[in-house]
């Protein structure tokens, strides 16, 4: 169980940028922002529908995802989002982050191989 809850807490720590890269291969509302990322993680993750909330609104205040409301051609209106160029650059930005910290962790816990 401690297990599962570290791998929440670092997954959790970069939910932005998860949904920045979502984000990134085209617009999408929430329900399918949702489900990408379920098969992303090839099951492993499943992010909660508050959580891709809260963030969607804590990323379109910083200007990194913008809102828009899709026609009610298919059905229910729904409300699609789209990365902005500011969010590009934050999750070119993220990524980079990730990265320089795996490489560390990595050395910290002697697993350097391939993260060299």
């Amino acid at each position: 169980m401690a297990t599962r809850d570290a791998v929440s807490d670092l997954i959790r720590g970069n939910i932005d940028a998860i949904i920045l890269c979502s984000l990134s291969e085209g617009d999408n509302y929430g329900y399918e922002i949702l489900k990408g990322i379920a098969l992303a993680s090839r099951g492993e993750y499943e992010m909660k529908e508050p959580s891709l909330y809260t963030s969607l609104k804590r990323l379109e205040s910083q200007g990194f995802v913008e809102s828009y409301w899709g026609s009610e051609t298919q059905g229910a209106r729904r409300k699609y989002y789209r990365i902005t160029s500011a969010g590009v650059q934050e999750l070119s930005e993220a990524t980079e982050r990730w990265i320089r910290v795996r490489k560390i962790i990595d050395r910290l816990l002697n697993q350097e191989g391939s993260a060299r």
